[in-house]
């Protein structure tokens, strides 16, 4: 379902359960265009597609490349999926989607070779290769957006578990008698605690007028009792579950993406503090907790870092 693309541009697409993006991609890791539209995937797959590949085809149009210069196609989507066959098995975010070959229908469309991959491990790669984890051995992604989501690089290498579904770690337990995830069904998920929508579920369930996790923020920010509440509690969960990563891979590097990461130091500030006073020594002593530098533009490149991830794999392997 993957090819080799050498040097050359790819266009990469991330499919979310609220937006949709597209861009190509150098080999430097140069962002040469980038678009986004919300996702409207409970339209179903049919029509996402088309919109996503559109979209795809207009994004290449603006990179100021000829279509000839383009060589291959990343995809990144939420799981779990099948990697190797190119298919999305039954994405949470994506209801109704089950089964969908988005591979074969992306190399149809665009004639090109398809990598289709997890998307928050796939974002682990781009942060590996061209973001903040450039030059580490050993580092953990996590986004925290509409739901959460994460990636670990261990020894230099990208982990992806037997089947490819590995790192996911939104649904690490903060709490087994917690509150429902939407995400697997379990309670007490990292998920349930500090996803976007999460935080803004939690704000209006105290009788606050609040639509997003931002807005949560903002009041917490100007003192409100409530508001400030749920931050503390998004706080709290966050630094627990991240204290349980960090003694699980003892990473030199946490990186933080997603949406809700746009709050900055208000959230990773205390957070930082609670995982390096809770995290066993000297794993949380020695770990940076930042924010992705590639900001919204992180599931493009992480799609496009995986086609070159697997390129480079297929021509060592190749060379033995």
């Amino acid at each position: 379902m993957s090819g080799a693309s050498g040097e050359a541009p790819v266009l990469a697409l991330d499919i979310g359960g609220t937006k949709l993006a597209a861009g190509v991609v150098d080999a430097q890791g140069a962002v040469r265009s980038f678009l986004v539209v919300p996702s409207e995937a409970e339209r179903g797959p049919d029509p996402t597609l088309d919109r996503l590949f559109e979209l795809g085809r207009r994004a290449a149009e603006e990179s100021g490349l000829s279509w000839a210069e383009i060589a291959a196609v990343g995809i990144g989507c939420g799981g779990p999926l099948d990697a190797e066959r190119g298919v999305l098995l039954a994405p949470p975010h994506l209801p109704g989607w089950r089964d969908v070959p988005v591979g074969l229908l992306a190399e149809r469309e665009f004639e090109r070779p398809v990598t289709l991959e997890n998307d928050a491990t796939a974002a682990a790669a781009g942060e590996h290769r061209w973001g903040a984890g450039a030059g580490t051995r050993n580092m953990v992604y996590l986004t925290i957006s509409t739901g959460v989501g994460g990636g670990a690089i261990i020894d230099g290498r990208l982990y992806r578990g037997a089947h490819g579904n590995g790192g996911e770690l939104g649904h690490v337990t903060v709490d087994w008698r917690g509150r429902p995830c939407r995400g697997c069904g379990r309670d007490g998920c990292l998920e349930a605690y500090v996803s976007g929508t999460s935080i803004a579920e939690r704000a209006q369930e105290l009788g606050l007028d609040l639509a997003t996790a931002e807005e949560v923020a903002h009041a917490a920010v100007a003192g409100e009792p409530m508001a400030s509440r749920v931050w503390d509690e998004t706080v709290e969960a966050l630094a627990c579950g991240l204290t349980s990563i960090v003694n699980l891979f003892e990473p030199e590097l946490v990186v933080i993406g997603g949406g809700v990461s746009r709050s900055g130091e208000q959230l990773l500030g205390p957070v930082r503090e609670l995982v390096r006073s809770s995290a066993m020594r000297p794993a949380g002593e020695s770990v940076e907790i930042v924010v992705s530098p590639l900001g919204e533009r992180v599931g493009v490149v992480g799609a496009a870092a995986i086609v070159y991830d697997r390129s480079e794999l297929r021509a060592a392997r190749e060379n033995v």
